[in-house]
């Protein structure tokens, strides 16, 4: 146990107080601040417009068939799409390379609530590789494409969280809760799969989706700037995540203001066996200038730690809340890969449980995968999903984490840092924190933990230590 148990109040002189606040940019962190993202090449001035296409807009007609006539059209031309004000009640589309969608205010893409409206393509879903059905609007295997403007994209997808509802207890009572989010097919919003130099942004609202609601999948040159997600209407969309960003590589994602019921802004390289065997990272992104309300956690590292994740830039975020964590790090005991050289900086929590957390033993019921004894009739992705992984390379590795000037009040856990005696944590560094929460909460299996200039305040809290070395700067 603790040498640290006992009541903590780590202080900071007024002038650290002052060099750290909201807003500085760290020395630590102040080269990674900017990110070059090659924007979409070879767009001209031609206007295309969806009517001249029989695309109707009138909410009932489906314009699925018309909309791709006019996308193929625009990208012949490397032109720009444009629709008229309306509701365009639509199946999957297909942006194709060298083409601009813009969707001004009074333009909505509301999703066909059939799941056949979205054909089943090869793609990855929750770290495995599978055919799955597509997006709403999907830019798979493209470049140079831009879609903005101030319009609506409704994924109307009430119905997909329904179907996911029905099945969940039903599988978690079979010891299957592994399987439902799998089997529950749902369309995601937007997915960016295999495509390079694409913008997505410029004050869209993005709500109601299916499922995740932008996934960046094997993909770079990315730049997501300026979206609205709300997917906590007409009810609690499960797994309606903000932005997840996917084994890719040259990501910016600013200015953006999340309401998910899930994670918000995620980070994912692959799971277990088929993201080992894939084994491709996650690197180069920045993340900043944003803000997210509900969600299970303002910014996400996991739990698909695979392909690893490295050389990422956090900053510059408002954590309104509720969530459960304001910066979360999470994976399991058969992922393999993990996360190193994360810089997080100038976060504001607000109604949050935990201010920061690393738990690489997460949800257990989620993440550990055994088919029941007896059950033959299943599917194929269910033998990848429960392909085993050696120990050896299954342990997480998680170093060369830097935390600073994160402030939080009221919560119930400062930090909990989680990870197993065979792959402890190293390199942790926490900086300019300056939190308030009932108790300090947890340090297992860690090295190299060091903290500095920090305020962290508890009502008689106590630190839990097991199996550590060289814990600075906690007296």
């Amino acid at each position: 146990m603790a040498p640290f148990a006992r009541r903590l109040f780590l202080k900071m002189t007024g002038a650290s107080v002052a060099a750290l606040g909201f807003g500085h940019v760290s020395a630590l962190a102040a080269s990674g601040d900017d990110i070059a993202i090659d924007a979409p090449k070879g767009l001209t001035g031609a206007v295309i417009q969806a009517s001249a296409y029989g695309a109707k807009g009138d909410g009932v007609t489906n314009d699925t068939a018309a909309l791709q006539r006019a996308i193929e059209a625009t990208a012949a031309a490397h032109g720009t799409l444009v629709l008229k004000p309306g509701i365009y009640l639509t199946g999957s589309l297909f942006l194709k390379s060298g083409m601009a969608l813009r969707l001004d205010k009074g333009v909505t893409l509301l999703g066909a609530q059939d799941i056949a409206a979205y054909p089943d393509k090869p793609t990855r879903i929750a770290g495995i590789e599978l055919s799955w059905p597509s997006a709403l609007l999907n830019v798979y295997g493209q470049s140079d494409v831009k879609i903005y403007g101030e319009g609506t994209i409704d994924g109307n997808g009430k119905v997909f969280w329904e179907r996911f509802n029905a099945i969940r207890y039903d599988y978690e009572a079979k010891g299957l809760r592994w399987a439902a989010d799998y089997d529950a097919k749902r369309p995601r919003l937007i997915q960016i799969y295999d495509s390079k130099r694409v913008e997505l942004g410029g004050g869209l609202m993005l709500t109601r989706s299916g499922f995740w609601t932008v996934q960046v999948v094997y993909s770079n040159n990315v730049k997501v700037s300026g979206i609205t997600v709300r997917n906590n209407v007409d009810g609690k969309g499960p797994s309606t995540d903000g932005v997840d960003i996917d084994s890719s590589h040259t990501v910016l994602v600013e200015n953006a203001d999340i309401d998910a019921n899930d994670d918000a802004l995620c980070l994912k390289a692959g799971r277990d066996a088929d993201g080992l065997r894939v084994n491709r990272p996650t690197e180069n992104v920045v993340i900043r200038n944003s803000t997210v309300r509900t969600a299970y956690a303002g910014v996400t590292f996991g739990s698909e730690t695979s392909g690893g994740i490295r050389n990422v830039r956090v900053y510059g975020l408002k954590v309104v809340g509720p969530v459960r964590y304001g910066v979360l790090f999470k994976s399991a005991a058969t992922r393999g890969g993990g996360a190193s050289d994360i810089h997080i900086r100038d976060i504001e929590v607000g109604q949050a449980e935990t201010g920061i957390r690393i738990n690489l033993n997460w949800f257990p019921a989620y993440s550990y995968t055994k088919i029941p004894g007896g059950m033959t009739d299943y599917p194929a992705y269910w033998t990848t999903l429960t392909t085993q992984v050696p120990k050896d390379k299954g342990l997480p590795q998680v170093h060369d984490i830097h935390i600073s000037n994160v402030h939080g009040r009221g919560l119930k856990t400062a930090i909990e840092l989680e990870a197993y005696a065979g792959a402890p944590l190293k390199n942790i560094h926490f900086d300019g924190l300056d939190l308030e929460a009932a108790q300090f909460g947890t340090i297992r299996h860690a090295r190299n933990v060091h903290f500095a200039r920090n305020r962290i305040t508890t009502n008689g809290g106590t630190v839990i230590t097991e199996n550590v070395e060289n814990i600075t700067g906690l007296n």
